[in-house]
This record gives structure tokens, sequence and C-alpha cells, in this order.
């Protein structure tokens, strides 16, 4: 118990340094206060206590579970104490330190072949960005609709997830729509199987994509995640491990990788009828069926981000050359565009880009390898209930 105090306030530190480092604390209260009474940390010793710490808890009589999960986390704080002390590091090994995951550029002949079938999808002549563009535009939820839209999908979604996910009979979710943000949507949880859940109204969400975002934010994605873990591991378990959520850590891209996978085991192929079922009335009617293939047509696109992110941070890129990647091969506004490079040239986000890619990527072929006739839910639970790193998932990969 002692090594996991430990923990917990080491990562309370980092938030002293930078606030935001801690992306959820339902631990106890007198850790926070006492960590709020100490002098401000130095960066490079909290990168020393990370690493002293790892070694401790490895030599502990932990279960091997807890072990892995601890020093894989206090290994990238070791790394992120560095940094945030000013060691210069390349993207790529930033990445891979935090999240243990190996990135690398992805040629653009995959996402000139993404384009060509977005394209063939679409239809019509003319260059594509203006197609897609126009396409975009016909399915923008409109501004005032976009609250309603998000709470009237995780109401069918809760539904549809609350008793095959054991959710708490009295989580609940709170919603907030936000106009100037470098995110799209952000789920806040506060502890107590509650969530403050904000979306980010400023960019232009498509009606079509908001049962992707609420599912990932909402159910059955990081707020039914933290309900489950909060019951089983802490409550349960007495894991207070788990009572932090650091950024820049492992944990970071199994989370976005289930967020960006809650849809699909939640309802699966069909999900765009299902959808326009649901939001019958709110915002401008799709093709369910267009929607679904072009959502799969554009998955090579997410790497466009990492790439972009790599160019600006290891080659050299100048922002303006980015934004032109961005726009060319994300087929983004310049609007869209310049607000990814916010975000990811901010210095406690720019990692995490790589959580959104490399989480899919990681998750997405685990749950498709599940036994024959399991259903994809079923998969999807031990996501929701273990505390896995991208590690593990890559041995049961093998």
């Amino acid at each position: 118990m002692d090594l996991v105090q430990e923990y917990l306030k080491l990562g309370l530190r980092f938030d002293r340094v930078v606030e935001g480092y801690v992306d959820a604390y339902i631990g106890p209260a007198e850790l926070r206060a006492q960590v709020a009474d100490e002098p401000q940390p130095d960066p490079a010793e909290l990168s020393r206590q990370a690493a002293a710490l790892s070694r401790e808890v490895a030599a502990s009589d932990l279960a091997p579970a807890r072990i892995g999960f601890l020093t894989a986390h206090l290994d990238a704080l070791t790394v992120g104490g560095r940094r945030l002390a000013g060691e210069e590091m390349s993207f790529v090994d930033e990445v891979r330190s935090y999240f243990q995951v190996d990135i690398a550029p992805i040629p653009t002949d995959v996402f000139a072949a993404a384009h060509d079938e977005i394209s063939a999808l679409l239809g019509g002549s003319g260059p594509l960005i203006d197609r897609w563009s126009a396409f975009r535009e016909a399915d923008t939820c409109p501004v005032p609709q976009v609250e309603t839209a998000v709470r009237t999908l995780a109401a069918a979604l809760r539904e549809r997830v609350a008793g095959p996910t054991g959710l708490p009979a009295d989580e609940h979710i709170d919603f907030e729509i936000a106009a100037d943000a470098a995110w799209s949507g952000f789920n806040y949880y506060l502890g107590g199987y509650r969530s403050r859940v904000a979306v980010n109204a400023g960019v232009g969400h498509r009606i079509s994509q908001l049962p992707v975002l609420t599912a990932h934010e909402c159910y059955p994605g990081h707020h039914t995640e933290h309900c489950r873990k909060e019951d089983l591991l802490i409550g349960r378990g007495g894991e207070l491990e788990h009572c932090v959520f650091l950024v820049n850590t492992p944990q970071c891209v199994m989370a976005e990788g289930l967020g960006d996978l809650a849809l699909a085991a939640a309802v699966g192929p069909g999900w765009g009828a299902w959808s326009r079922q649901v939001l019958d009335g709110i915002g401008p009617s799709f093709d369910p069926d267009l929607v679904e293939a072009l959502e799969i047509a554009s998955r090579p696109l997410n790497s466009v981000r990492q790439n972009a992110a790599i160019m600006l941070h290891d080659q050299g890129a100048d922002e303006a050359e980015v934004l032109d990647y961005l726009q060319r091969w994300w087929l983004v506004s310049e609007q869209r565009a310049r607000h990814m490079l916010r975000f990811m040239s901010d210095p406690l986000w720019r990692a995490y880009t790589s959580t959104y890619v490399e989480g899919e990527r990681l998750l997405r072929p685990w749950l498709e390898a599940r036994p024959a006739g399991q259903p994809a839910m079923q998969r999807f639970q031990r996501l929701l209930d273990e505390p896995l790193t991208p590690a593990m998932i890559q041995a049961e990969l093998v």
C-alpha cells in the first residue's frame, strides 16, 4: 500500500508541474492535500523518484499483473519528468517511451488509395476535397442541436449497454457544450460513477459521426470504463493505483483505442441505420449505408495526423507545410487543420496525438481476433474491466 500511495502522490506532483497531467483523480483527499502543501516539484527529481519507485515495485510482492501495470506507468513517468526538465527527445522516441508502441510514417500511397475509395463512394466529379467538403457540410449538425443529439444518443447507448457491461445503477453523466478547445470531446471523470462530458461544438460535428463521439466518451467508452474500474478494481479489489489516470502513460493508448471501438462493440455493423433511427428529427438526415462505408474507407487517413506530428517535431517541417499536408491528405479545411496543429503543438498533448492512432490500430485486430461466436461486446468487456497495457495486448496477438 505504501508503494501505491507513493505512485498516487507522484502522479499528483506531475500535475503541479503541468496542470492537466492528471486527467482524473478519485483517490484519498488527504494525499492530494499533502502534495498541494509541498514545495514546487522539480521535474528532474520527479523523474528520479519514478525510476526508483519502479525498481521498488518490480521487487515487491504485489501480484504480477499489478507490478506490470505500475512499472509500465512509472517508466513512462520517468521519461515524462526528463522531458519536463528540458531533455530533448525525438517524437518517435517519446511516443515509444510513454505508450509502449513503435511508430513510423505511413506512405502517402496508403492515403491516396483511401482517397480513391472515398471518391468512388461519393460519386460525382471534380476535386475530391470539394466533393468531400460538400458532403461534410450537408452532414454538419447545427450547433444548437449538438447537445440534443449527444444526449439522445447517450440515452440510447446507455439503454443498450448498461446491462451487459454491469454499469452501476447510480452512474450519471452531466453534459456541457464548449465553443473553443483543443479537442472535439472530453470526459472529465469525477468519481462516484459520475462524469462531466464536454463537447466542442466549435469544430463542426457531422451528425452521422456524433454516435462515434458519444460512444467514445460515454457508453461504453471512457465513462463506462472509469465506472467499471472504480467498482471492480478500486472498490472490490483495493487496487488504488487506478485512482489516478495520467496522460502520457500506457493507459492512454488503451483508453483511446477502447473509445474508438466503443460503437463497434455496442452496435456493430448496422450502426448507421441504428443511429439514423435514434436521431430521427434531429439534425440533417443521412444515408446510413454510405456513412458506414465512408467510415471504413477513411480509417487509413487516421494516420495522417501522426505523420504530420512526425513532420513537425522530427523532420523540421514548418507550420505552413504541416497545415498543407493535413489539408491535402486528411481532407480537412484549414480551420480543422489548424485545430489539429494546435493540439499537436501543445507541450503536454503533442505525444498524445498518437494515442488516437495507435490505440485503434492495436485494439481493432485484437477485438476482431476474438474466438468464433464470441460477441464483440463480450470481448470488449475485458478492456472495461481489466488493467491491460499495450504490451499485454501485443503479447496476446502474437
